[in-house]
């Protein structure tokens, strides 16, 4: 069961057994061109494991959806080429980036952990919120 709780900053968190997943997106005005509608967004994450058994990340999917309905799927295997194992009470963080082609949109999705044994979950990435000010939209 996950549970979700949206903060002011765009961002994201949930708890789904005991895997937390906190999502903090940025908008990158040197590298979007309005004119051009290209926006460009880095988000950080940060995964705890709050459990009491590893888990291993094995898959990724988002779900990033533009102000205008597009819809794209990304759905591969680790994050940033790699698959780490979390142990109790660890965390791994990382970094990456999306580019939309409109000036706001949303992520949201899972990542597919695995325990001990071969039991897997998908630990769930809640819907955060990708928006570059007013003052930089075409």
């Amino acid at each position: 069961m996950a549970v979700t709780q949206q903060d002011r900053s765009r961002g994201s968190e949930s708890v789904t057994e005991g895997v937390r997943v906190q999502v903090r997106p940025r908008f990158m005005p040197g590298q979007s061109d309005p004119s051009q509608d290209r926006y460009i967004f880095t988000y950080q994450v940060r995964i705890t494991n709050e459990g009491e058994a590893p888990a291993r990340l094995l898959r990724r999917r988002w779900e990033i959806v533009d102000a205008d309905g597009g819809r794209r799927v990304v759905d591969d295997e680790g994050v940033i080429g790699q698959q780490p194992d979390i142990r109790p009470g660890e965390t791994f963080d990382y970094s990456s980036y999306c580019d939309l082609g409109t000036p706001w949109g949303t992520m949201e999705g899972w990542y597919t952990m695995a325990r001990p044994g071969g039991a897997e979950f998908r630990a769930t990435i809640a819907r955060f919120y990708l928006a570059a000010p007013e003052s930089a939209r075409g």
